[in-house]
């Protein structure tokens, strides 16, 4: 049976934010923080798991892997995302990061991102530096994806791969770790009740005009993945 896939995100009424929780600050990300707490990440549930073992119907997941590049700017840390082409038959015209399913010839999830970010918008490796991972995010759409968490060292010559991705953009990681921007959305799709979170960005992508980025979904989730890990006390291993 298909799963319960939204088809227009933004139509769907946003039921709250989640303003109660405390923002982070770069403190929480300072280089060695962020190596010891994704260290510790083994065996660590994160909040959302994704949905994808009960909504999409299928035993065995697909594997795939994204890279969630952290981009070091002299304003502030960045993370760098894409908008996918319209025309593409998974996740089409939605904000994703740089990664796809993994292939016979990568070695791990860390390699799989690395070469798919190469692949998609021209990111050299030598511009990487993988600092380890978060655990996987199942999604509906049948994929089993691991973030793979990394430094990335400006500057940085970015092509973006015409067929796959349409727009490069970069959004504050402090604007993206303060729950004030997470959006909590509910709708019921096929008789089925879902939610998601959105964090709307207002930016410039390669064309230099400002509009909106609505990020959203499994992309989102991940991102607030990383907030917990994050938000965690130092020493918390469980």
């Amino acid at each position: 049976m298909r799963p319960p896939l939204i088809t227009d995100p933004r139509s769907v009424p946003v039921i709250g934010t989640d303003e109660h929780l405390p923002a982070l600050s770069e403190a929480h990300w300072d280089p060695l923080v962020l190596a010891a707490q994704l260290a510790s990440a083994e065996g660590w549930q994160p909040p959302l798991g994704g949905d994808g073992g009960e909504m999409s119907g299928q035993a065995v997941l697909q594997r795939a892997a994204v890279l969630v590049p952290l981009v070091r700017r002299p304003q502030g840390w960045t993370v760098l995302l894409t908008q996918r082409t319209a025309h593409l038959r998974s996740h089409a015209g939605q904000i994703s990061f740089p990664g796809g399913r993994l292939e016979a010839t990568d070695i791990n999830p860390a390699a799989a991102a690395l070469r798919e970010a190469k692949e998609e918008v021209g990111l050299s490796p030598e511009a990487v530096e993988v600092v380890g991972q978060l655990p996987p995010y199942r999604t509906v759409t049948a994929f089993e994806v691991t973030p793979v968490v990394a430094w990335v060292h400006p500057p940085l010559a970015l092509q973006p791969d015409p067929h796959e991705v349409q727009d490069i953009f970069e959004v504050p990681l402090a604007f993206l770790m303060n729950p004030a921007h997470h959006h909590r959305h509910r709708v019921v799709v096929q008789e089925r009740a879902r939610q998601f979170l959105s964090m709307p960005w207002q930016g410039h992508g390669l064309s230099g005009e400002e509009r909106e980025f609505f990020i959203w979904g499994a992309t989102a989730a991940m991102l607030r993945n990383l907030y917990h890990l994050l938000a965690r006390p130092l020493s918390s291993r469980a």
